[in-house]
């Protein structure tokens, strides 16, 4: 029987980069996202280039009536996940703590934090019922940097790292494995969401140097995956060449 893998966020970036590789290597796929349309796209991209069974689940992550709603919701093969990866996350605004958009602050910690752990809470005790199981958490750089004018998507990555290093010694005993990812830039929907749809701002970001792509983050997760029984990569921080650190840029 094939592996089952939740991947939330799977409607863009990252999250879908990492369903298609996953799809193409073995694993069934459960997606979610809060963008109907795209999930099914997605969904139909899978079924018609793999061998893969795909189950689209449209919910927002910071709702925990919908995360429990959807994930009561799986019947059969469903229920028996195998790997989960919290990838749904995002940025919004750049700005000083000062004159910060509270609205802002809110939607990056209920998703990137609270909705993390919502979906962890409800996956992770079923890992334990059957002693196997795989979490792998979508961090940052900026888990493990602060910079100026991001201190609350900071702090959300900063806490991403937090559960991770806690998940990993509760979920010891029973087997389960748990991973941090921590990509630099990465060129996806990401800054068009920081700058609320200035896609000329946008792409500034990424002006004068080659980026990371989704799929280089997704050949990472796979990699993670892959690995023997006996091992568990705990953490893994990748940046482009042309970055050193949140801050440290080659521009050419």
């Amino acid at each position: 029987m094939k592996k089952i893998a939740l991947i939330t966020g799977a409607t863009s970036g990252i999250g879908k980069a990492s369903a298609q590789i996953l799809a193409s290597n073995g694993y069934d796929l459960i997606i979610t996202g809060r963008r109907e349309e795209l999930l099914n796209n997605l969904s139909v991209c899978i079924s018609n280039e793999t061998e893969a069974e795909v189950l689209s689940l449209c919910f927002d992550v910071r709702d925990l009536n919908q995360v429990e709603k959807a994930i009561g919701s799986l019947t059969g093969k469903w229920e028996d996940i195998d790997l989960l990866i919290n990838n749904a996350g995002l940025a919004v605004g750049l700005g000083p703590v000062h004159s910060g958009v509270i609205d802002d602050w809110e939607r990056m910690i209920d998703t990137n934090v609270k909705g993390l752990l919502y979906i962890s809470r409800l996956i992770s005790s079923r890992m334990v019922a059957k002693g196997v199981g795989h979490i792998i958490n979508l961090s940052s750089i900026a888990g493990h940097e602060a910079y100026p004018n991001g201190a609350a998507y900071c702090a959300s990555k900063h806490a991403v790292q937090a559960i991770t290093k806690a998940m990993r010694i509760e979920l010891l005993p029973f087997g389960v494995k748990v991973s941090s990812i921590s990509p630099g830039m990465v060129d996806t929907e990401f800054s068009i969401v920081r700058f609320k749809g200035d896609k000329e701002r946008a792409d500034s970001v990424y002006k004068g140097l080659t980026p990371l792509y989704a799929s280089d983050i997704a050949e990472a997760i796979l990699f993670m995956v892959t690995r023997p029984k006996h091992v568990n990569i705990d953490e893994m921080l990748i940046m482009p060449t042309d970055q050193a650190s949140a801050r440290d840029y080659r521009r050419q």
